[in-house]
């Protein structure tokens, strides 16, 4: 006779004082699968990751996670609503298409000088500076800043741009009324102000990348919400994952000295590395939520049709089975998969991954040859949560 089907266990209690990644090596530690209290199936090794990530069996969440949190309205209501980062099937082909030439790599490739003397001129004023906060400093205005530019925004704009991306994308997850309700506000600012952008190429087409999304859209399937969206899903997506990569990646090697200095003397051979390896080491995503289309059996569970389903980013890319002593920081490793799971798979995989990793290399490189002395002035940065965009705290260096 078969072996019957186990039933999912609960998450463990979580013990005061867990990190993230303690707490969900925890819950590996009980079997393969865990059912959080909403009721969301997770797993946790890189091979159910790519499974759960397969478009034949299950799909992207759409408004299911607005309501969960009692969302049923709203500019963030709105902005999800009419997203590709939540639509599926011809829907998502259309919101996608006309983004994905302009985010080729080779047209990508071509920003890198710019990138490179954007944040060398964000961090130079800062030599000599004495304590700095890292995040407000550096790491929040440059992806804001790089991501305006792209979009034909002002540059004189890019404060009061970036104050709305950091507060809007606060609700694209469960969070408190007043969290929600800053949130809306702040995301019904940047659809406004996008909307202004559009106009003003529209009356004044230029030889830039707005323009040439707006030609690739005219006259197509998307209506004046759909467009504006996916605009404001491109600079939501693009500043604030980016920010925290930043933060996380120049902590982890301000922590580990040995690494540093490795970069300091070699930076064009070290970079590309310390980014895959700062990605891979904490995350800036704790999962990406799935929902099932058809029942399956896997490693002896059933996960039924219509489960909410993930595997935590943060146990898949310390999996054993996959990298060499997971839980070391080591930029010189050099068993990173081909496709770093971190910017998801298939028809789904994150269209900015090539421009992130040009800022982020870019910035490292930029900060060992400006401030190659810098150090942290209090610990490392902590990033907190199991889902979505994961919180970022305090960062504080002395330059």
């Amino acid at each position: 006779m078969p072996e019957p089907l186990r039933v999912i266990p609960d998450f463990p209690a979580y013990i005061e004082g867990q990190t993230d990644h303690e707490y969900m090596a925890a819950a590996w530690a009980q079997g393969p699968w865990a059912r959080s209290r909403l009721g969301i199936v997770s797993g946790f090794s890189l091979a159910n990751m790519e499974i759960i990530n397969d478009d034949r069996w299950t799909r992207q969440l759409e408004l299911e996670g607005m309501f969960i949190s009692g969302v049923r309205d709203g500019p963030m209501f709105e902005f999800q609503r009419n997203a590709l980062l939540f639509s599926n099937g011809q829907t998502h082909r259309n919101r996608r298409g006309p983004l994905v030439r302009s985010f080729a790599n080779k047209v990508i490739a071509q920003l890198r000088p710019d990138i490179a003397r954007r944040v060398a001129r964000l961090i130079a004023p800062w030599r000599g500076a004495g304590a700095v906060d890292f995040i407000e400093a550096i790491a929040g205005p440059y992806p804001a800043q790089v991501i305006a530019a792209l979009i034909g925004a002002s540059e004189a704009d890019t404060g009061a741009f970036a104050r709305h991306v950091y507060s809007a994308i606060r609700g694209l997850s469960h969070c408190p009324d007043e969290i929600r309700a800053e949130s809306d506000k702040d995301m019904a600012a940047l659809d406004s102000y996008v909307a202004g952008l559009i106009a003003q190429r529209r009356a004044r087409p230029e030889a830039d990348f707005l323009s040439s999304y707006l030609a690739r859209v005219a006259d197509g399937p998307l209506g004046e919400d759909e467009i504006r969206a996916q605009l404001a899903a491109l600079v939501l997506a693009g500043s604030d994952t980016t920010r925290a990569a930043l933060a996380s990646t120049v902590s982890q090697l301000l922590s580990h000295p040995e690494q540093w200095a490795m970069l300091v003397q070699d930076p064009e051979r070290w970079a590309a590395s310390a980014v895959l390896e700062g990605l891979r080491y904490d995350p800036v995503i704790g999962s990406l939520p799935r929902i099932t289309l058809e029942a399956r059996e896997l490693d002896g569970f059933l996960i039924p049709k219509g489960s909410f389903v993930a595997v935590s980013m943060l146990t898949a890319l310390r999996d054993p089975e996959v990298y060499a002593d997971p839980d070391r920081f080591d930029m010189t490793r050099q068993d990173h998969p081909r496709l770093h799971p971190v910017f998801g798979g298939g028809p789904h995989r994150c269209l900015g991954e090539a421009l992130a990793r040009i800022e982020l290399e870019e910035a490292v490189k930029a900060l060992v040859r400006l401030v190659p002395d810098m150090r942290l002035d209090g610990p490392p940065v902590t990033l907190r949560g199991y889902g979505a965009v994961r919180n970022l705290g305090e960062m504080r260096v002395r330059l």
